[in-house]
C-alpha cells in the first residue's frame, strides 16, 4: 500500500491537474470568462432554476390529433376488410370525430357491426336502417387514451431535453392535457421549443410510381395514396424542388418505433447524415420490404414531410440504413435525439412562454453561500486540530476531491441546483471521513505498539474495506434514485454518484501519495498524528 510505481504517481497527478484545469472557469465571474486566455477552457456549471432560473414553458397536447390519428387507421382497415369480404360502400371518411360511411346494400349492416367491432373493440357503433354506419370512441376510452397519451409525452419530453439526466428540468402534468415544463439556466428556449415542436413520427411507404403527382395535387388522390411535401429537391430523387410534392402509398411498410439507435454521423467525408438501427421486429420487417421492392422507391416520412426517397437498390438486411439529406452538423444531432427519444403520441401546442427569475432571493441564494463556505472552513480546522500535518495532507486532498467534482459535472453540462449543492456537501463530508478512518486506524496500530511502516501500511489497509463498503453502498443508493427519480432527485442522484467516485480518488490515492512522498522525503521517527 506504501509503494507508488512510478506511472501511477504520473496518473494521479495529471489527473489532479486536469480537475483543477476543467474548474477553474468556475471561480471566476461569469462577466470576466471573456478574460481568460484562449487556452484556458471557459465552460462553467449551470445554475439551477432555484439559484440563477430559466425558462418557463406550458404546453397541451393535442388530443383531437391523437383521435383523427386513430380515426384514420379504423377508416384504413375498414377498407380493407369490406373489400375482401366484398361489401359496398360510400363516402368512408373520418371526420367530426368519427368514422362514418353508407352501406349500399342495408342488409349488410350485421356483418358491418362485427367487423368494426373487431377493428377496434373501443368504439361506439351504430348502423340506421338506411345503412348509415358511424363510429366514434367511447367516452372512457377517449379518457385513457387521454392519460396515456399525457404520460408518454411527458417521458418523451424529459428525454429530449434532458437525455443525460444532469440538466434538472422540472416536467409536469397541469390539468388533464397539459405539460409545465420549467429549464434551469435557459434564458432563450428556441432551440428546446424546436425539439418539442416536432412530433418525430418517422415511418417508411413506398413511393406510389404509377400515379399522376398533377392529378394529385388537382385533388384527384388514388385510394390507398397520400400526397407529401418534400423536405427538399433531394427528396425526389432532384426531380422535385423546395416546395414539391410527392405520392406515397398510405401502408407503412416499417414504423419508427421499432428504432434502437440514431446517431448523427458524416458520409463521402463531410456530408452529415444519420445513422439509424432497427430492432429484431423492425430489422426483419425493413428486410422483408427492401427485399420485396427491390428498384422501387421507399419514402422516408418524418411528420408527414417526405424527407428522402432513395431507389431500393438490393435488400437491406443487417437493420441499419442512413438517412440522407440537406443536413447541418446541428440539424442531424437534433434528428438522432429525435428519433432516439420516440416519437410524441401527439403533437404539442406551446400555450405560454416566458423567463423565470430565480425562486430564491439573493438574500437566500448569499446566506447559502455563506453557511457552505463556513461548513468547509470548520471541516479544515478540524482536520488541522485534531491530524496536524496529517490534517494538511487530508485538506489538500479535499481541494483535488473539490475540483474533479465540479471538472466531471462542468463536462457533463449539469445543472447546480440546492439538492445538488446537498450533494456536494455529503461526499465532501465523506471524503474526510474516509481520511478521519485511515487515521483513526493508524493510531490504534501505533498504541498496538507496531512500527511506523508497518502502522501506515496497516491502517490503510484495515481502513480500506470499510471506506470501499461504505461507498459502494451510497454508489447503489444515487444508481436507484437515478433510475427511480426525477428531476432535482434525479440531479442529486447524479451530483453524490460523482462524489463518491472522486472521494474515493481522493482518499485512498492522493492522501496516500502525499504520506508516502512525506515518508520518503523526511525519514520521520514517530507519526505527527
Amino acid at each position: 500500500m506504501l509503494y507508488f510505481p512510478r506511472w501511477l504517481v504520473t496518473v494521479i497527478i495529471a489527473v489532479c491537474a486536469i480537475g483543477v484545469f476543467l474548474a477553474l472557469p468556475n471561480a471566476v465571474p461569469e462577466r470576466a470568462l471573456s478574460t481568460l486566455p484562449s487556452w484556458l477552457p471557459h465552460n462553467q456549471l449551470n445554475l439551477g432554476l432555484d439559484l440563477r432560473g430559466g425558462s418557463y414553458l406550458l404546453l397541451e397536447v393535442d388530443m383531437a390529433a391523437v383521435v383523427q390519428e386513430r380515426l384514420e387507421n379504423i377508416v384504413d382497415s375498414m377498407r380493407s376488410e369490406m373489400r375482401a369480404a366484398q361489401i359496398g360502400y360510400t363516402g368512408l371518411a373520418a371526420s367530426g370525430g368519427e368514422v362514418h360511411f353508407t352501406l349500399t346494400d342495408p342488409r349488410n349492416a350485421d356483418r358491418v357491426h362485427e367487423m368494426a367491432a373487431k377493428v377496434d373493440p373501443e368504439t361506439d357503433i351504430s348502423i340506421d336502417p338506411d345503412g348509415h354506419v358511424s363510429i366514434k370512441f367511447n367516452s372512457l376510452a377517449l379518457e385513457a387514451r387521454r392519460r396515456s397519451a399525457v404520460d408518454q409525452s411527458i417521458e418523451i419530453v424529459r428525454r429530449r431535453i434532458d437525455e443525460s439526466g444532469t440538466k434538472e428540468p422540472t416536467i409536469q402534468r397541469e390539468g388533464e392535457d397539459r405539460i409545465l415544463v420549467q429549464l434551469p439556466g435557459v434564458g432563450n428556449p428556441e432551440h428546446i421549443k424546436e425539439l418539442l415542436g416536432r412530433t418525430a413520427k418517422m415511418t417508411f411507404q413506398l413511393v406510389d410510381e404509377n400515379a399522376s403527382p398533377q392529378d394529385a395535387e388537382r385533388g384527384r388522390v388514388p385510394p390507398g395514396d397520400v400526397l407529401l411535401p418534400m423536405e427538399d429537391d433531394r427528396a425526389n430523387g432532384g426531380r422535385g424542388g423546395p416546395a414539391g410534392e410527392i405520392l406515397v402509398k398510405r401502408r407503412i411498410m416499417v414504423s419508427g418505433d421499432t428504432l434502437t439507435d440514431a446517431q448523427p454521423t458524416f458520409q463521402n467525408g463531410n456530408e452529415p447524415v444519420v445513422s439509424f438501427k432497427f430492432d429484431s421486429t423492425g430489422a426483419r420487417r425493413f428486410g422483408d420490404a427492401t427485399r420485396e421492392n427491390v428498384g422501387k422507391r421507399f419514402a422516408i416520412v418524418l411528420d408527414n414531410k417526405v424527407i428522402s426517397a432513395p431507389v431500393i437498390r438490393e435488400p437491406i438486411l443487417g437493420g441499419q440504413g442512413i438517412i440522407s439529406g440537406s443536413f447541418t452538423v446541428q440539424s442531424a444531432s437534433d434528428l438522432a435525439l429525435l428519433l432516439r427519444a420516440g416519437a410524441l403520441p401527439a403533437p404539442l401546442t406551446i400555450l405560454e412562454q416566458r423567463t423565470v427569475g430565480p425562486d430564491l432571493g439573493a438574500d437566500s441564494i448569499r446566506e447559502g453561500t455563506t453557511a457552505s463556505v463556513v461548513a468547509v472552513i470548520l471541516v479544515v480546522i478540524f482536520m488541522l486540530v485534531f491530524y496536524g500535518l496529517f490534517g494538511i495532507f487530508a485538506n489538500i486532498a479535499l481541494f483535488f476531491n473539490l475540483c474533479l467534482m465540479f471538472a466531471t459535472l462542468t463536462l457533463l453540462d449539469a445543472t447546480l441546483t440546492l439538492p445538488g449543492i446537498a450533494g456536494i456537501a455529503l461526499t465532501l463530508g465523506m471524503a474526510v471521513d474516509a481520511n478521519v478512518l485511515i487515521y483513526e486506524r493508524i493510531r490504534e496500530e501505533v498504541r498496538g505498539g507496531r512500527s511506523l511502516i508497518s502502522s501506515l501500511q496497516a491502517g490503510f489497509e484495515r481502513a480500506f474495506g470499510t471506506i470501499l463498503d461504505s461507498h459502494v453502498t451510497t454508489l447503489v443508493a444515487g444508481a436507484l434514485m437515478f433510475f427511480l427519480g426525477s428531476g432535482p432527485v434525479k440531479g442529486f442522484a447524479v451530483t453524490l454518484s460523482i462524489g463518491v467516485l472522486t472521494s474515493l480518488f481522493s482518499a485512498i490515492l492522493v492522501t496516500r501519495l502525499q504520506i508516502v512522498t512525506w515518508l520518503r522525503r523526511t525519514k520521520p521517527k514517530e507519526i505527527p498524528i
